[in-house]
């Protein structure tokens, strides 16, 4: 076979007891189901092993994250298959979710990353946070969707349903050439866990690719599943891996008036956390800065290495001024001439 569908493991026994059949009913015909394990200290490889021997696990030393994990994961795949399929433990397919995206990929060699319709398993009439109708970002480096606007989540109405070049792919069903992959190195495991797939797609589109939401195939995510969406690490993460992303990435010409915009825009994330009394997670907003600062050599060391031009699908506007002042809470709200073709 020429696809594999790779579920990144860790500790994750009651979501692959639960979603695990589901995945293996819809997905052996067309593709190798491959589990990479993380080092987890619960039932969960054995349980697969005695429930599903065909399925091949690689088990890994040491708990690197999402981003590690994959890139040490997928070394000992490669050459093996034409395409990944990246899919989180937490996810439920649906019949045939997987031939219409290869065979789109199969007909545009330009294009390196895919995603589906990512849909709430817990509330299956509305999108999912992680990746909804495809991701984009604002000239601030603030991740938003087709169908989500930070927290406001829409309905699927069908407003979505036609296939459309994207800025970013979700991580938690993500579509890509396994040659391509390799030839970047994959993610940046540094970043240990977030944003990691949007700066992917970012060096991506900097080489030429381009990253499409394919809207004939669904999915349904639960998410939160490695950690909550409250949870102080996950804003700790997010918040530091958003300043290493634009670091590595952007245009010489706007690097440093960009950085200074955004952490000025932390600063104000950190007074509304002070305000309504989430001290951990204003805590963790002044220790992503910290490690900001700790690995800014390095990382300026590694955006000598990658290519930095202007791409398409950026959002020339600040979202967090749409959503927060204009109170925009829909994608088609948005001023969508503002995206960069």
């Amino acid at each position: 076979m020429k696809t594999a569908v790779v579920i990144l493991n860790w500790n994750g026994e009651k979501m692959l007891e639960e979603f695990l059949p589901n995945v293996m009913l819809h997905s052996t015909q067309s593709a190798q189901v491959i589990i990479i394990d993380n080092a987890s200290s619960d039932n969960s490889v054995a349980n697969v092993n005695a429930l599903y021997p065909e399925i091949e696990i690689i088990q890994l030393k040491g708990n690197t994250g999402y981003a590690g994990g994959y890139n040490e994961g997928l070394k000992h795949l490669e050459n093996r298959f034409e395409y990944y399929v990246l899919l989180n433990s937490d996810v439920e397919v649906t019949e045939n979710w997987i031939a219409p995206i290869i065979d789109f990929m199969d007909s545009d060699l330009s294009v390196a990353a895919c995603q589906p319709k990512i849909k709430d398993f817990k509330n299956q009439t509305h999108f999912e946070h992680a990746g909804a109708a495809g991701g984009y970002i604002d000239l601030h480096g603030f991740p938003f969707c087709r169908g989500r606007i930070f927290q406001h989540i829409e309905e699927d109405k069908g407003q979505f349903d036609e296939n459309q070049e994207i800025f970013w792919a979700s991580g938690s069903c993500f579509f890509v050439r396994s040659s391509v992959f390799h030839s970047v190195d994959g993610f940046d495991a540094d970043f240990f866990a977030h944003m990691e797939e949007i700066d992917l797609c970012w060096r991506l589109k900097a080489l030429g690719h381009k990253i499409m939401y394919i809207a004939s195939t669904s999915i349904y995510h639960v998410g939160g599943g490695s950690l909550p969406k409250s949870n102080p690490k996950k804003t700790y993460l997010n918040f530091r891996n958003v300043l290493l992303m634009l670091l590595k990435n952007l245009p010489q010409e706007k690097l440093y008036f960009t950085l200074f915009k955004k952490m000025a825009l932390d600063g104000i994330a950190g007074i509304k956390f002070l305000l309504e009394g989430d001290f951990k997670d204003l805590i963790a907003v002044f220790n992503s800065h910290m490690s900001f600062y700790a690995s800014f050599s390095k990382f300026k060391k590694k955006r000598a290495g990658i290519k930095q031009k202007e791409v398409s699908q950026i959002y020339q506007k600040s979202v967090v001024f749409e959503h927060f002042v204009k109170r925009k809470t829909k994608f088609s709200a948005l001023d969508l001439k503002a995206l960069r073709d």
